[in-house]
């Protein structure tokens, strides 16, 4: 048994000696970084970040398509292992995001790591149940007009406390006119859905899906500069909706 076990030590050696013995020059490609050996021998690690060209050549489908592929990987524990400090370091001078999310301020709905992106590759507008203001219609039109987002992701979840806070017609300080705008998604669920209260998951589940598609409606509608991106197919809508059970985003194009 230690003779087989010192094998595999053994063996285990020499492939990360063959590894890095790599003639100088050479690159190897990882999940998420570029590694050149340089002639020195040592490894110099160059972390793939968006750039203004990479994310210029990247089309509206192509951006959701990375958005639904990070998401599969997210779920099956199969994320990319990235290099942190040097995405800071090698992001400092500029940001050119592919997509910009609209989403909850849900602790349990961390865009990044639900779509397995990195440091400088998503905007990120978070607020209580992923409702529309000026101030976060203004942060869409700058990161799609301004700088160069293909993609506008609404992204409602499951068990959602901001729409269960409007179905139960909650009144808190400045939350009463955060959970007002909530209200009318929650109007569009059939009345047949009873009863109407926050206990009944359906309802919830129906009313932040209704939500979802109501801040898109309001995007379309209160922006003249976003409406002509999409229409010219410069930029796409999408809304999705998160479950926090499974991790899972199920998204739907506008």
């Amino acid at each position: 048994m230690k003779n087989k076990f010192a094998g595999l030590v053994l063996a285990r050696s020499s492939l990360m000696t063959a590894l890095f013995l790599l003639a100088d020059g050479q690159a190897v490609k990882s999940a998420d970084t570029t590694i050149e050996f340089q002639p020195t021998g040592r490894a110099a690690v160059s972390p793939q970040v968006q750039t203004k060209e990479s994310q210029a050549a990247m089309s509206p489908a192509a951006a959701l398509a990375e958005l639904r592929a990070g998401n599969a990987r997210f779920v099956s524990g199969q994320s990319k292992i990235r290099n942190l400090p040097a995405k800071v370091r090698a992001t400092a001078g500029g940001q050119y995001p592919f997509a910009v999310i609209v989403s909850c301020l849900d602790s349990r709905a961390p865009v990044e790591l639900v779509f397995d992106q990195g440091i400088g590759d998503l905007f990120n507008a978070r607020v209580a149940g992923n409702v529309l203001n000026d101030d976060i219609l203004g942060s869409l039109e700058f990161a799609c007009k301004v700088s160069g987002s293909k993609l506008i992701l609404v992204l409602g979840h499951s068990n959602c406390g901001a729409v269960k806070g409007a179905v139960d017609e909650v009144k808190l300080g400045k939350l009463t006119g955060l959970l007002h705008k909530i209200t009318p998604a929650v109007a569009k669920v059939p009345e047949s859905v009873q009863p109407r209260s926050s206990k009944n998951d359906v309802l919830v589940q129906k009313a932040a899906e209704a939500n979802v598609r109501l801040v898109l409606q309001q995007i379309r509608e209160q922006s003249p500069i976003l409406r002509e991106m999409v229409d010219r197919g410069e930029i796409a809508l999408a809304g999705g909706m998160y479950d926090l059970a499974t991790g899972e985003v199920h998204i739907s194009p506008n």
